[in-house]
């Protein structure tokens, strides 16, 4: 008999459903936000869906950072928790919570001061970048805010309290569909700000679900809950252990950041009808996507804590059930995002070209949706639950940038393919990476573990 049926299949699902099931949720929220952003703005036409689309470029590349660092953090925290380290999951959450507001504070003065140079990097078109720089400008509070509230929902996470982080983001979202609704049209007695409003409304959704997240964890016994001086008296050696264990998952999700940003470079290139039409099956694909991720999420969670308990042959067997579990639901995921496709879409104002351009691509989002979810599973799920970060990030960047990025340039600015052909094409660097990264699961080489030696 092997592990997993030791385990109990049936309590393995009920416990994935506990974990994962209310990341899943708020990951579909946060699309669900990201969706009403896009339809509120797509109203005024695809010139202002393009131009939040590059903007927001800027906050994709350090929510991929910070990701990226807090993901090297959560391996702690998953493994502390294991063992019950009350005292070094509030060190570890403070790091990570150090790091993402040094660069945090980065951006936002890349976003203040120099906007216009940070938007031609993703678009050519003059009109693109001058209604673009005010999302950019009004928004930028939200990279010192994330900061905090991301690396303390990771650590409410890691301790198995993910409904918390829910309930904050069903509030975020209705605050902020209320207010885009409000600044973007001048309703409810508010002003008319339109693209500026929609970045407001944003910044006063985070606000809120900062404020609640500090008030779930301080205004009760929370496990996380302590003094400044109890989460940032990290020590010289947990800073270290943290930084080797994170600084390949924060390379891995700032070039892969990076990398899928270039993709969106060279598609707001093709056509401003092009551009938006990326933008809106992007955030429609990330409603099903998000959601599926959360396996990984729960694999990191749930594998990491048996690996902080020695358990490495049990590990191995709960991520292998798991990371077919997730394969399966996105299969069926996928399938929902085709037959959804249409009505979704429809709710954009698209020209006539950008409404079948829109249908292709998102089509091609979803018959590959099952392999990106399965390379979620492996990279964020099993591989960095053992620390097997830097394998992690060699190949994720390895193919973004080696096949992904010159396949998008080469397919739609070089050969002038239909973009629709050009988004399958770069596909291809994801099935390339599966393969890869199943070889790497089965061989073991993941399973550490990594806080034994941590006083």
């Amino acid at each position: 008999m092997n592990n997993i049926e030791k385990l109990d299949k049936k309590n393995l699902l009920r416990t994935v459903a506990i974990v994962a099931g209310p990341i899943a949720l708020q990951s579909l929220i946060a699309s669900s936000l990201n969706l009403i952003d896009n339809l509120m703005i797509g109203g005024m036409g695809e010139l202002a869906l393009n131009a939040v689309g590059v903007s927001i470029q800027m906050f994709f590349i350090y929510w991929m950072f910070m990701f990226g660092f807090i993901s090297g953090g959560a391996t702690y925290l998953a493994q502390f928790f294991g063992v019950k380290d009350y005292a070094n999951i509030k060190r570890t959450a403070g790091f990570t919570i150090t790091v993402c507001m040094g660069m945090g504070i980065l951006f936002f003065i890349a976003a203040e001061a120099f906007p216009e140079y940070v938007l031609r990097i993703f678009t050519k078109y003059p009109e693109v970048i001058e209604a673009g720089v005010p999302y950019l400008r009004y928004g930028a509070p939200c990279f010192l805010i994330n900061a905090v509230s991301q690396s303390l929902i990771v650590g409410l996470r890691a301790t198995q309290q993910t409904s918390l982080p829910l309930k904050a983001s069903v509030v975020a979202l209705c605050t902020n569909t209320v207010l885009n609704y409000g600044l973007i049209y001048g309703k409810l007695g508010l002003p008319c700000m339109e693209i500026r409003g929609a970045a407001l409304a944003t910044v006063f959704s985070r606000i809120v679900e900062f404020a609640i997240i500090i008030y779930f964890i301080c205004g009760k016994d929370n496990v996380l809950k302590g003094s400044f001086k109890e989460y940032f008296s990290f020590s010289k050696d947990l800073a270290l252990r943290v930084t080797k264990t994170a600084l390949p998952t924060t390379v891995n999700e700032t070039m892969w950041g990076i990398g899928t940003s270039m993709y969106i470079a060279a598609f707001a290139r093709v056509s401003i009808s092009a551009g938006a039409a990326v933008q809106a099956c992007n955030t429609v694909n990330n409603i099903f996507s998000m959601a599926a991720f959360s396996i990984g999420d729960a694999i990191l969670i749930l594998v990491g804590q048996k690996l902080g308990e020695g358990k490495l042959d049990v590990a191995y067997d709960m991520a292998k059930f798991l990371v077919k579990l997730g394969v399966i639901i996105g299969v069926v995921l996928g399938g929902c995002c085709m037959m959804l496709s249409k009505p979704i879409l429809g709710l954009f104002d698209f020209t006539e070209e950008g409404a079948r351009d829109a249908w292709c691509i998102l089509m091609v989002y979803a018959a590959t949706l099952w392999i990106e979810v399965l390379n979620a599973t492996l990279v964020t799920g099993a591989l960095r639950c053992g620390g097997d970060t830097r394998f992690a990030m060699l190949i994720e960047v390895g193919c973004v940038w080696i096949i992904g990025v010159p396949v998008a340039f080469i397919t739609s600015l070089v050969l002038h393919w239909p973009i629709f052909i050009a988004v399958l094409c770069v596909k291809g660097e994801a099935a390339i990476e599966s393969i890869i990264l199943i070889l790497r699961f089965i061989s073991k080489k993941w399973l550490n573990n990594l806080v034994s030696e941590i006083s």
